[in-house]
């Protein structure tokens, strides 16, 4: 199973499309996961388009989309347990704020945006993956999503690449 994750996409203030390199990826995905920070619901609604779309919304997301989406989700993928969370907030560093949502459920892998920093690391048994910006790299050095295979475990990477 091939997932796709991004986050922080803040469209269409950072960006009108979706760079042709996640295109391309998420064409040969079985699911879509999205941090957060979508802005607006013309987000989601261009990744169905692609396939099956989980995630939750952001700071900065319209109505429409924290109306339509949770603050946090558990999907159960081949018998692994993803928490996915923006991860916005005011204590503590986003990557704690991510780990502390899902202090009271195991998981095994927590998938989190906000700080654009593309995090891929295990901290307790737990795998912790920010996918970056696909659309708005702040100060990091390339643009980035993530790839989650699963087989027989959680393999996650991240997918760097030129800005258009």
């Amino acid at each position: 199973m091939k997932i796709v994750v991004i986050s922080d996409t803040h469209m269409p203030k950072k960006a009108k499309a979706l760079p042709h390199q996640v295109v391309t990826e998420l064409q040969k995905s079985d699911l879509i996961i999205h941090a957060g920070d979508w802005q607006t619901v013309e987000v989601y609604h261009k990744l169905l388009q692609y396939g099956e779309v989980k995630g939750v919304f952001g700071n900065v997301d319209s109505d429409e989309v924290s109306s339509l989406l949770p603050e946090k989700l558990i999907i159960e993928v081949e018998g692994f347990k993803i928490g996915v969370v923006h991860g916005h907030g005011k204590r503590w560093t986003t990557e704690r704020r991510a780990v502390e949502a899902f202090s009271e459920t195991p998981v095994d892998c927590i998938i989190f945006g906000h700080s654009h920093i593309p995090v891929l690391k295990v901290v307790n048994g737990v795998l912790l993956f920010n996918p970056g910006s696909c659309t708005d790299k702040r100060r990091q050095p390339k643009p980035s999503f993530g790839i989650i295979s699963v087989n027989n475990g959680l393999h996650a990477e991240h997918v760097f690449f030129e800005k258009e």
